[in-house]
């Protein structure tokens, strides 16, 4: 495995034991599709979260590593995702971000626009 594939799955198991610690439980990981993935599906109360983590050396290289392209990739797959879950259409979404920098904590960006 290469080091940077290494800093993804790492920055992925920060992101979800921080969910974890807000109550939220995890639906889906990797969620994968022709058209894109969503690195984290998660459900807290009546709220899903599509979740995009960004694992990079600083914060600032984690927010520039987002783009809106990236961003409606996810709001695609989630559709495709809530086509085959329809126990949770009603929900309320949310399409949240979180950066996971060296030495720093985990920062959640919750309800990023698309």
């Amino acid at each position: 495995m290469r080091k940077t594939e290494f800093r993804g799955y790492f920055g992925e198991f920060v992101a979800t034991i921080l969910l974890w610690c807000k109550g939220y439980r995890i639906l889906e990981h990797r969620y994968k599709l022709s058209g894109g993935e969503i690195d984290i599906i998660a459900k807290r109360s009546n709220k899903i979260s599509f979740v995009e983590v960004k694992t990079r050396k600083s914060e600032e290289k984690c927010q520039i590593a987002i783009t809106t392209q990236q961003l409606r990739r996810i709001r695609n797959v989630s559709q495709f995702f809530l086509k085959n879950n329809p126990k949770y259409l009603n929900c309320d979404l949310s399409f949240d971000v979180i950066l996971v920098a060296d030495w720093c904590f985990p920062k959640h960006i919750e309800n990023v626009s698309i």
